[in-house]
């Protein structure tokens, strides 16, 4: 699907606000309702838009440890990594979970959780119970500096 400036426009304002009315972002983008809605709706059927969501404040539930942790795994195969990844998306303390390389590490995750006590759980009872896990190095996070679910789009 080719985006024009207004399809760019569309999405940087339902990235910034989702629950704004047809009619205001229709303002906001310069169209008129009913073509707007067309080129939103498009966008959704496309695919391109794939949800919406919402942001909670996770210090107000409560949730005040986050940790990246590098896992290291003992073998590299399709089937030793499928089960890895269909253990840790059981758990909601895992906000992200992702493959990487360059690292003495096979994957990255994160994770939020109330506490130390509730992370040394997650970590004894949950994340090396998983086979194949070889290693685990946590770092905990001081403070966010930069966290957003908006994605950079260019006019």
């Amino acid at each position: 699907m080719q985006l024009d400036r207004i399809d760019k426009r569309i999405l940087a304002a339902l990235q910034h606000n989702a629950r704004i009315s047809n009619q205001e972002l229709a303002d906001k983008v310069g169209l008129s309702p009913s073509p707007c809605l067309r080129r939103v709706r498009q966008l959704e059927e496309s695919g391109l838009i794939s949800g919406y969501s919402t942001q909670l404040d996770a210090s107000k539930l409560g949730l005040k440890l986050m940790a990246l942790v590098q896992i290291s795994m003992d073998r590299h195969t399709p089937d030793r990594f499928e089960q890895f990844e269909a253990s840790i998306r059981q758990w909601p303390q895992v906000l992200e979970c992702i493959l990487i390389t360059g690292q003495a590490a096979d994957y990255q995750i994160k994770v939020l959780v109330r506490d130390m006590e509730e992370y040394h759980d997650f970590l004894l009872n949950k994340l090396t119970r998983i086979p194949g896990v070889t290693g685990v190095q946590s770092s905990f996070v001081l403070r966010q500096v930069v966290s957003t679910t908006a994605l950079p789009l260019e006019e």
